[in-house]
């Protein structure tokens, strides 16, 4: 790949990840065992927290794929970590930017169960 074309890519998969993220729409939302026990109230606290991250810096986004972050609720600190995988959910999408193929699979766990 051209090095011009990578900032290009790089951007398109960063504003893919955020359609996801702040539209919980378009790929799948999975919960850690830990984050199911919560309350309702705090997993719903600890969604909008998601949706509202834009606390990006080179040391938790090195890649600019805006696919990480942390954050705190109820006490609790959380991460959520988006992957690529293809259609079938079978292995890694081969192209992180083409939506065509790939399905984005954001997990939200708490710090501990990293």
């Amino acid at each position: 790949m051209e090095s011009s074309a990578k900032p290009d890519r790089t951007k398109k998969i960063a504003d893919l990840n955020d359609a996801f993220r702040t539209r919980l729409a378009g790929g799948r939302v999975m919960m850690t065992s830990g984050v199911a026990a919560l309350s309702q109230r705090t997993q719903v606290e600890a969604l909008r927290a998601v949706q509202a991250f834009n606390a990006f810096t080179p040391d938790n986004d090195p890649y600019g794929e805006h696919d990480f972050g942390s954050f705190k609720v109820a006490g609790n600190k959380f991460f959520w970590k988006i992957d690529y995988f293809n259609p079938s959910l079978s292995h890694h999408t081969d192209d992180a930017a083409n939506p065509a193929i790939t399905v984005r699979v954001m997990t939200i766990m708490l710090a501990e169960e990293y």
